[in-house]
């Protein structure tokens, strides 16, 4: 290669002819041939070889004379460095997936080098590593040998492919450890090693139905890599076996009144073959005389043999049968034996029952050792078959005792009977022989027992609660009360009434009535929650018996607030009691300035005593603001010269019921010069402070009245529990809903200011929400909350 390229260069500087110069351009493109090897999977950017140093290329020139790859079919598996010369991989190479089975793997590599140009052939080969296993066309392979195969018969097996090369493709096989089988493997050059299976000691299928073989495929790389293949050899049977009974003797003994198609006894035979060698017929002997097969049949199948005829002890008391068991193989293999049936006398005659006194019914309340029915058994049979026991199950209430006479018994109850628990019992009575085997007879005796009047009524629920909203339609049913009673007829037929003993705690009790017969409770008159929140009564249920039993349960009923109350305004009122009130105010005031106060009440509670406040008609809107919550009326701006002198307001004040009563108050405010205004508000606080003091004495009545009230309810309370007895007072439970509380407040905020709804209490443990009835009392809060805050407290 480099005597060619110092040629090249020798001609280049010396041609002078046109000959030359043709000779000269035939060598710049001649064409060099080099050959490298590297192995497959090599990482990418792998050096191959230094192409440059090998072609002779002075490594300076190879860029600027274009040294590249030109490849025809897309992307090269090499890449080339234009510094250096060296051949890189470009790229992972399989050498099974660009080769598949050619040997040797040769890639051509064309190069090419332009100014002057030059095409150089490398040839690189792909050397095989041992990347691959040998493998199986299949993982499981079966084959059928029949156990008459003599010892050297061949099968050939299906050969293992591996996709490397030479040395790294499959090298040998191996075969699991048996005893009946060896392998031999055939070479056959290009197309591999092939695996051939031959039998080397005869196959018993009764020993043996199964093989389970593995068959390894070993290559011969460094380190070697395997493949397997499980073989599944199936052993095909022939007829070398005789049936084999499966007892030596067979021998049994037989009732005279066996009736037809009794099981006498059945026999069994295997055969260690398969299929049609394997399969057993029953029959009898030849020898066996027509009168024995008219008394005895066998089932050829399952080798059962059964009565055919009736059987007599005293015509024959033995027989001696002899059976035949037989395969279905081409040439029937045939075994006998002989079945050995002794005839016994037997009792024949079951015991009979016989009641001849019976009570069809006995009261629950019948002592024990009352005597409910006479029994007597009897047996045909003599001897110890004609003795007899009779006997019923042990769980009864009942025993049977035995009288002086013979084979005859007394049914007697043994417990106190309880018709609610059990109101019928099947008396199942036993009678049992001695003779061998025993026969007996089973008899029924069926005892009612009737009813006595020793259950009382029973309420559903005990103590009764029960919601009743106020204003109830009089006559009309409110709830009922139902009690049941265990017992059965009149007995259990209860009727309701009232418990009326005309103490003061049940003055409710005058105006409710119920249903005697269904428990219906009614209303004469309507409630008014306002009132009373609940009151307590009693119900009393009588069955009808004789004599009678009754019982009673306490009925709690909880009056539930409605919203019929119309809010009323407090304030402002004028002498003629219509709400309407003036305020005078500086005509110099800044905005957020107090007017006045709106102060209204509900005598509802909860959602129905929450009061709103809305503007509904003002002259100026610009000028005046109402705080929903708390009625307070302040200004939004300060007055200008051009404003009214006088203002009306007129104020909605509505509850939260669903259908929201409500009340309006017109308030006028008159704007005045500031000497008027201080004059008016001397006069006006003077008022004020009267008023005020006023509501302060009336509300410490209130409260003192209240507290009053509430000690004395405490002491009545308690002198009522300490008078009743103890027998009495358990039959009734207080009412568990109520928590003692007196008052309910509510506190909010609205602004700057914290209020507080003082309230009764609510019965039902309902929340009162903010705005309800009562007074509202302000109390300063200096800590900064989000208005509309609202937090119940519960004072007891």
């Amino acid at each position: 290669m480099m005597e060619q390229r110092r040629l090249a260069q020798w001609l280049k500087e010396h041609a002078k002819f046109p000959l030359i110069a043709a000779l000269l351009v035939f060598v710049s493109v001649a064409r060099a041939q080099i050959q490298s090897s590297i192995s497959e999977e090599q990482r990418e950017g792998a050096a191959v070889g230094n192409i440059g140093k090998d072609l002779g290329i002075d490594p300076r020139t190879l860029k600027e004379r274009g040294f590249r790859i030109v490849s025809t079919s897309g992307e090269s598996m090499f890449i080339v460095n234009q510094n250096d010369g060296v051949l890189y991989v470009n790229g992972k190479i399989d050498r099974e997936e660009v080769c598949e089975r050619s040997t040797p793997c040769l890639i051509n590599v064309k190069i090419a080098l332009e100014n002057p140009l030059e095409i150089h052939y490398v040839t690189v080969e792909i050397l095989d590593v041992n990347d691959h296993a040998p493998s199986f066309p299949e993982s499981e392979m079966h084959l059928e040998i029949g156990e008459s195969a003599l010892p050297g018969a061949r099968f050939q097996l299906q050969a293992a492919r591996d996709s490397d090369s030479g040395s790294n493709s499959v090298h040998h096989y191996k075969l699991s450890h048996n005893d009946n089988f060896r392998l031999e493997v055939k070479d056959r050059g290009e197309d591999g090693k092939i695996p051939i299976l031959i039998l080397q000691k005869a196959l018993d299928r009764e020993v043996i139905r199964n093989f389970d073989l593995q068959l390894i495929a070993v290559d011969g790389g460094k380190p070697a890599k395997s493949g397997t293949m499980t073989i599944t050899i199936s052993v095909l049977d022939i007829n070398d076996n005789f049936p084999v009974f499966t007892k030596d003797a067979y021998s049994v003994m037989l009732s005279e009144n066996a009736p037809i198609g009794t099981t006498v006894i059945r026999v069994n035979a295997t055969d260690s073959d398969e299929g049609p060698n394997g399969e057993i017929v029953y029959s009898f002997g030849k020898s066996v005389s027509s009168k024995v097969q008219k008394l005895f049949n066998i089932d050829t199948i399952t080798g059962e043999i059964t009565v055919k005829g009736l059987l007599d002890y005293e015509d024959k008391d033995r027989y001696e049968i002899d059976i035949q068991a037989s395969d279905k193989g081409l040439i029937p293999l045939i075994t006998d034996k002989t079945v050995t049936i002794k005839i016994v006398d037997v009792n024949d005659n079951a015991p009979e029952i016989e009641v001849t006194s019976l009570s069809n019914s006995i009261p629950e309340d019948s002592r024990p050792g009352t005597t409910v029915a006479l029994i007597s058994v009897s047996d045909l049979d003599s001897g110890l078959n004609g003795k007899v026991s009779c006997s019923l199950d042990d769980d009864m209430p009942f025993k049977l005792i035995p009288s002086s006479q013979h084979s005859t018994y007394s049914l007697v109850s043994t417990s106190p009977l309880d018709r609610e628990t059990r109101f019928q019992y099947d008396i199942t009575l036993v009678a049992k022989d001695a003779g061998q085997p025993s026969l007996s007879s089973v008899k029924t005796v069926t005892v009612i027992i009737s009813d006595v009047n020793d259950n009382s009524p029973e309420f559903s629920s005990s103590p009764y609660a029960f919601y009743v909203m106020e204003n109830n339609a009089p006559g009309k049913s409110l709830f009922s009360v139902s009690a049941s009673d265990k017992d059965t007829g009149e007995n259990s037929a209860v009727s309701y009434q009232i418990w009326r003993d005309g103490g003061a705690e049940n003055k409710f009790t005058s105006f409710i009535n119920i249903n005697s017969e269904n428990g219906e409770i009614y209303a004469l008159k309507s409630f008014d929650f306002e009132t009373s929140k609940t009151f307590q009564f009693h119900i009393l249920a009588t069955d009808s018996g004789s004599p009678s039993l009754s019982s009673n349960v306490t009925v709690n009923v909880f009056i539930l607030d409605q919203n019929d109350n119309v809010p009323v305004i407090l304030y402002p009122v004028s002498a003629n009691g219509s709400a309407e009130g003036v305020e005078e105010i500086p005509r110099n005031v800044n905005a957020g300035h107090l007017v006045t106060k709106v102060r209204a009440y509900d005598a509802d509670i909860g959602y129905n005593g929450w009061l709103l406040f809305s503007l509904q008609e003002v002259s100026e809107h610009s000028l005046f603001a109402l705080d929903r919550y708390t009625g307070q009326i302040r200004t939004l701006r300060s007055f200008t010269e051009t404003d009214e002198a006088q203002h009306k307001l007129v104020i909605l004040v509505k509850d939260n019921g669903n259908v929201s009563l409500s009340a309006t108050a017109t308030v006028i405010v008159k704007v005045v010069e500031p000497k008027e205004a201080f004059a008016a508000s001397d006069v006006k606080n003077a008022e004020k402070d009267e008023e005020e003091n006023n509501v302060t004495f009336y509300l410490i009545i209130t409260l003192g009245s209240v507290s009053v009230l509430f000690v004395i309810s405490i002491i009545v309370l308690i002198v009522m529990q300490c008078s009743k007895s103890t027998d009495y007072s358990s039959k009734y439970l207080q009412d568990t809903n109520y928590d003692g509380t007196l008052c309910h407040s509510i506190q909010y905020r609205s602004g700057d200011k914290r209020y507080m709804l003082v309230g009764p209490r609510m019965s039902i443990g309902s929340t009162i929400a903010p705005g309800s009835n009562r007074n509202t009392l302000v109390i300063p809060d200096r800590r900064r909350r989000d208005s509309g805050e609202v937090r119940d407290v519960i004072t007891q």
